[in-house]
């Protein structure tokens, strides 16, 4: 009868604990993956950093004429794939050509009333009127280069600044070749010709000719793309106004805006995976090329002299965010790519094997996100 009892007993405090304890486990459970996932977030932050802040930039670069006139060839069409200094509008040359050989008779007469060589000149005048145009020509690539850079110290690439450095110096040196080979034709002009009003005068006008015939060329830039296009034949261009926008595609980089807490352990060159709105489920690579040193506060009289990054305000302030620069290495990405596009980034900022997994699975988690977004 006692061990009947007992078993009696038993029973019922077996069955209440089978009744607590699913959802003790459950709870046990559901806690220690909050935790497992706080722990992860606090960590991932630091060392393999995710932002969906990201987009891809590009150089925008207005193509503007030196002089007017009208239009007679349109070697392009919206969205046309350029090469760099491929022939894209052409103005009418005949007014520039008459005023070139204008100039050449004017400076020939001047030179058979002083007696000097007048074809030794024009060749002289010819050739350092297309060494300025060249020299002008890289003088702007220059200018926009340094412009870049002054806005975002890591966009381009240090090859991509000895290049535009060392054609500016070679232009200088055409120029300055150039001068000489004029400087010596006016010596053999002999005294009078270097100190003669009208030959100077006459020489000035035929390199403003061949640098107005120069100009009349508009080139591309680099390789890079036409947009904003609605022009044709017969449009009279006016100097200084644009006649389509280029994007440049020789130099093309993610700008990842992340959080001030991530940046802490990315380094130059760390490894970088990302994938794109346009393509979903795929993931491609990159390195960081430079991380930001400042972005704008929102004070409207420092406007345009550091990058603003837009930030969320909420119950939660969001960090302050930098522009990490995203050197790409896929060139299936590059095919994809378009200036202003979206982008997802995951930045592999230690050798942790954990983290890393996790964040593995996240950028490939988000890629596939795309398709609903």
């Amino acid at each position: 009868m006692s061990e009947e009892k007992k078993t009696t007993t038993e029973k019922p405090k077996e069955e209440s604990k089978k009744k607590v304890d699913p959802v003790r486990r459950i709870t046990r459970i559901v806690l220690a993956v909050c935790i497992s996932i706080f722990i992860w977030y606090l960590f991932a932050d630091r060392f393999a950093p995710y932002t969906d802040q990201a987009r891809i930039k590009t150089l925008v670069v207005p193509l503007v004429p030196r002089v007017s006139g009208h239009i007679t060839e349109v070697n392009v069409r919206l969205h046309s794939i350029v090469k760099a200094d491929q022939l894209l509008f052409q103005l009418d040359k005949e007014p520039f050509e008459l005023a070139i050989r204008k100039a050449e008779a004017d400076l020939e007469n001047v030179a058979q009333q002083v007696g000097a060589l007048t074809a030794t000149v024009k060749s002289a005048a010819g050739r350092l009127g297309v060494s300025k145009a060249q020299l002008d020509r890289a003088q702007r690539n220059f200018d926009r280069t340094q412009k870049v850079l002054a806005k975002n110290p890591g966009a381009l690439s240090q090859a991509d600044k000895d290049r535009t450095e060392t054609s500016l110096a070679q232009a200088v040196e055409k120029v300055s070749s150039a001068e000489a080979d004029l400087e010596k034709a006016k010596q053999q002009l002999g005294t009078s010709g270097d100190d003669n009003a009208q030959l100077r005068a006459a020489i000035v006008t035929l390199e403003q000719a061949q640098l107005d015939l120069a100009f009349s060329s508009v080139h591309a830039p680099s390789k890079g793309v036409i947009e904003s296009f609605n022009i044709d034949l017969g449009y009279y261009a006016q100097a200084g106004q644009p006649l389509a926008t280029f994007i440049s595609t020789h130099d093309v980089w993610i700008q990842a805006d992340m959080r001030e807490n991530n940046i802490g352990n990315i380094e130059k060159g760390a490894e970088v995976e990302f994938s794109l709105d346009i393509a979903p489920g795929q993931i491609f690579n990159g390195s960081v090329r430079s991380i930001g040193y400042g972005v704008s506060s929102g004070d409207n009289n420092n406007r345009g002299t550091l990058p603003t990054v837009s930030s969320s305000s909420g119950w939660l302030r969001d960090p302050q965010r930098f522009p990490v620069i995203i050197k790409i290495e896929d060139d299936e990405a590059l095919k994809l790519m378009r200036s202003g596009g979206q982008a997802d980034v995951l930045i592999y900022a230690s050798s942790n094997p954990i983290l890393n997994l996790i964040g593995w699975f996240q950028i490939r988690i988000s890629s596939w996100l795309s398709y609903v977004r």
